[in-house]
């Protein structure tokens, strides 16, 4: 596999996107166990790369900050095609930010009001129509508009990001790639490094990821793209039973950008797994309260669970529950998290409601994992190990799915097998969960 680091960025069309100003280029990232939420994101231009904490004063936030002129703008010059547009767009990034789903119709409306405008030759809110319908984990949608966009302008870059993105999200593994290929070829750069760097992942390539990552961090000036890729290296590292490595990259990212709260979780996900549990409550409790991502309330409930704190742990299930009606009351569906959550809590049926519909708009392979589980959870072991070895079919390192497995072929009688899978979670990461870790080595050991 080749990637043509190098090129400058000739390419690029300018035009419609470069007047966007603040045009952003969302990259749909799913890690961990409960990554359900949309968290990858970089910038093309100017704004700042999410997730972040928006500082309350637009003056001090460049997103805030283009949201005030956009909105001036389009008060100004009702037609400016343009403006409606990047409204909508900084409409979606900011829900993403804030996660606040009421922005996600405010952006649909824009949007909408965009195209409306300027049909046929739009394809600025044809890009907005395909992160948001991403962000909606309408992945179906996000790609029809990526190709919409593609057929008017066929070399602009951050089309062919979300259309690796959808694609990726959509199981046409071999078409993300060719995406991303080309997102690299037209203007290589922190949001085509780290989409070529999530491609290299998922096929268990890590030297070829943190190369990628690597390249995005040389490249990177503005202090929210520093931290963006120093929360992916602390990721990266984590994720392969590194949890000294993904603290100081964590570290690192937030001596660039304090505000940055993806941060934060990486480095109490880090603490937590070295042993430093007052460190580790104090940044999950910062986390929470600044960005109450879904992802971020599930994994605080689970390592409190996982201290005997009880009731702690359940006030951050509550908050969770509440999240997911309010993400669906405004568009949004929910996959992986609700899920696992409920595969793991004990409400089986429901895990597999939420399971069916994550397969059907997300046959991405961390959706077939989870609902592999919640068809374990209601006592489906047969299905479920045709499932999670669909999960397994790149050759991810995911100690989570080879855990997911050995439980699986352990309920099976598969003894051999389930041993083995037990053994290769625990040794791509001895800390994948602060709940979950201890389960598979009992299991283990009992085996």
């Amino acid at each position: 596999m080749k990637w043509p680091w190098s090129l400058p960025a000739t390419l690029l069309s300018v035009g419609a996107l470069a007047a966007a100003g603040t045009m952003t280029s969302v990259v749909v990232r799913e890690t961990g166990s409960h990554a359900d939420a949309p968290k990858r994101a970089a910038t093309t231009a100017t704004s700042s790369a999410a997730p972040s904490t928006p500082s309350t004063a637009a003056g001090a936030d460049p997103l805030a900050a283009d949201i005030v002129k956009q909105q001036a703008e389009v008060r100004r010059t009702p037609g400016n095609y343009v403006a409606w547009a990047s409204l909508g767009l900084d409409y979606v990034q900011q829900a993403k930010i804030t996660v606040d789903p009421s922005y996600y119709p405010k952006a649909t409306g824009v949007l909408a009001r965009s195209l409306k405008i300027n049909t046929a030759g739009n394809y600025v809110a044809m890009a907005g129509m395909a992160a948001l319908k991403a962000a909606e984990h309408d992945f179906t949608a996000a790609r029809r508009w990526a190709l919409r966009g593609l057929t008017i302008n066929p070399y602009n870059a951050t089309l062919y990001g979300s259309l690796n993105d959808a694609d990726t999200q959509l199981g046409r593994y071999q078409e993300a790639l060719t995406a991303a290929q080309k997102m690299n070829r037209l203007q290589p750069g922190v949001p085509a490094f780290t989409r070529a760097e999530y491609t290299f992942e998922l096929r268990g390539d890590l030297p070829n990821a943190k190369r990628a990552l690597s390249r995005a961090l040389a490249i990177a000036t503005a202090p929210a793209d520093k931290a963006f890729v120093y929360y992916y290296l602390g990721e990266l590292d984590f994720n392969n039973g590194d949890p000294r490595g993904s603290l100081t990259q964590c570290d690192t990212g937030l001596r660039a950008d304090p505000t940055y709260a993806a941060l934060r979780q990486c480095k109490a996900r880090a603490e937590a797994a070295l042993g430093r549990t007052r460190a580790a409550i104090s940044d999950y409790t910062r986390t929470v309260n600044d960005v109450p991502q879904p992802q971020y309330v599930v994994e605080f409930g689970e390592y409190l669970q996982s201290l005997g704190r009880t009731a702690q742990a359940q006030q951050q299930y509550q908050l969770f529950a509440t999240e997911n009606k309010l993400f669906e009351a405004n568009g949004v569906t929910l996959d992986t998290d609700p899920t696992l959550f409920y595969a793991n809590h004990n409400n089986p049926k429901l895990a597999l409601h939420f399971g069916k519909i994550g397969l059907t708009i997300r046959p991405f392979i961390e959706m077939q994992d989870a609902y592999a589980w919640a068809l374990h959870a209601n006592g489906r072991n047969a299905e479920a190990l045709v499932q999670v070895k669909r999960a397994m079919q790149l050759g991810t390192r995911n100690a989570l799915f080879y855990y997911h497995a050995g439980m699986i072929e352990k309920a099976l009688g598969n003894r051999t097998k389930a041993k083995a899978d037990l053994r290769q979670a625990l040794a791509i990461n001895p800390y994948f969960s602060p709940l979950y870790a201890p389960v598979a080595r009992a299991s283990l050991a009992k085996l």
